[in-house]
């Protein structure tokens, strides 16, 4: 299934094509900006797509800063 991001997510992707943004193709990037820029609302979004654990076991490949990464950890386990 080839899905479109919410238009109140679309702000976090500034300088992307949002026309080639689909879920689940880009599921890590989008997970991965989401977690490092998102409000409460964009990650309530993002935990409706997919679940804990596995955000838990990309956290190792995703591109975030020290700060994100810690708070994630700690969010998630």
């Amino acid at each position: 299934m080839k899905m479109n991001l919410p238009d109140s997510l679309k702000k976090y992707f500034w300088g992307d094509n949002l026309d080639d943004i689909k879920w689940p193709n880009h599921r890590k990037y989008i997970t991965q900006t989401l977690l490092e820029r998102g409000n409460g609302e964009a990650v309530k979004w993002l935990f409706d797509h997919v679940n804990k654990t596995q955000i838990m076991q990309m956290l190792p490949e995703l591109k975030l800063s020290r700060k994100s990464s810690s708070f994630w950890k700690m969010y998630l386990s």
